[in-house]
């Protein structure tokens, strides 16, 4: 008797486990789209030529989860603004007039580590590295003094992704990445001496899968 009334127990705080514990797949492929908004790190050079240090980046990627924990996210985003060729002289910005257009197209791997807040809570951190692009180019250019290259940095976020469904979460985060070596070797980044293409951004995803 007594170890019918033990099995039923075990039966019934089985049965009693949160659903989102017992939903919890050993892998999880999750496709997502975000936006954000990118505070850059070059305020002066971004500012001189754009009119603002802030700028919105738009883009996608896909999520592998493991056991509802770990998670190595791949991400790729685009950012295109034109604005005016410009120069600083004594700590005064000036701007051209001349037609500039850059594109910066962020290549992006992570790995986190999600923590169980709550079923429909879940806060998360996540570090990684990246591949960024930046293009500039002008009107007024030959073609060869476009710009267009390509170099490394690091990045790191932390948010927390909201359940509105079983299959559809929000996401909300923030991150701060580091990419020297494009900007400061010429131009207003030069006099501005600013070498780092990066920043802090706000980041909204949509994801969908469990």
């Amino acid at each position: 008797m007594k170890a019918t009334i033990a099995a039923a127990m075990l039966i019934a705080i089985a049965c009693a486990a949160p659903a989102a514990a017992q939903d919890e797949q050993p892998v999880s492929i999750r496709p997502f789209a975000f936006g954000s908004v990118q505070s850059f790190t070059a305020v002066d050079t971004f500012d001189a030529v754009f009119g603002r240090s802030y700028d919105p980046f738009f883009g996608g990627g896909v999520q592998v989860v493991f056991s509802g924990t770990y998670f190595v996210e791949l991400s790729a985003s685009r950012f295109r603004q034109t604005g005016q060729r410009a120069f600083i002289s004594g700590g005064q910005k000036f701007r051209l007039g001349i037609p500039l257009t850059a594109t910066i197209v962020p290549f992006e791997v992570t790995g986190g580590y999600r923590f169980h807040f709550s079923p429909h809570v879940r806060p998360y951190v996540a570090a990684g590295i990246g591949s960024y692009q930046y293009k500039e180019t002008s009107s007024f250019n030959d073609p060869s003094e476009d710009v267009d290259v390509r170099h490394a940095g690091f990045v790191v976020n932390g948010g927390a992704e909201f359940r509105a469904h079983r299959w559809i979460g929000i996401g909300a985060d923030v991150a701060y990445s580091h990419v020297p070596g494009i900007l400061g070797s010429g131009g207003v980044s030069q006099q501005a001496g600013e070498k780092d293409l990066g920043g802090v951004s706000a980041r909204l995803k949509l994801i969908v899968g469990r």
